[in-house]
């Protein structure tokens, strides 16, 4: 028989230090192929499903759309993701550029090795039962749907 203890302490400040452990570790191997993991995700989103325009490519990483604006200007400056014309005069588009997908090739390499890294560090359990209880929190926090 096991038993459940009550949660103890702050999740919120226990799920923001390890987020800042990982994204440390995930920003050291990045770093060598001259991204954070915040821009390796916009590009990895972007070349995942663009082109597409900036509100959807925000709906799907959940973020708020002055956040991916302001993450997404090193990109563009940078000549890796265009802001082209959408299907009206008032929609754009956000495409990578053949640079973009270069650089993004060159990090995956990069991303890769740090996840091999964490893997080895909790083992692979410990990151499978993470993934399992962070999709279950995530989805507490998604809106219900209802099918009419």
């Amino acid at each position: 028989m096991s038993t459940v203890s009550s949660p103890s302490g702050c999740t919120n400040f226990k799920l923001r230090q390890l987020t800042r452990r990982v994204s440390q570790h995930y920003d050291h191997h990045l770093a060598l192929a001259g991204l954070k993991t915040t821009q390796y995700s916009l590009l990895s989103h972007i070349a995942k499903l663009g082109p597409l325009a900036p509100g959807e490519l925000a709906r799907r990483m959940a973020l708020d759309a002055s956040t991916l604006t302001r993450n997404l200007q090193p990109l563009v400056a940078a000549g890796w993701v265009v802001v082209g014309e959408g299907v009206n005069a008032r929609s754009r588009l956000l495409t990578l550029t053949e640079a973009g997908r270069e650089v993004r090739q060159l990090a995956q390499r990069h991303w890769k090795a740090a996840q091999l890294e964490l893997n080895d560090l909790l083992g692979p359990a410990t990151v499978a039962g993470l993934h399992v209880l962070l999709d279950q929190a995530l989805a507490a926090f998604e809106p219900e749907t209802c099918n009419e």
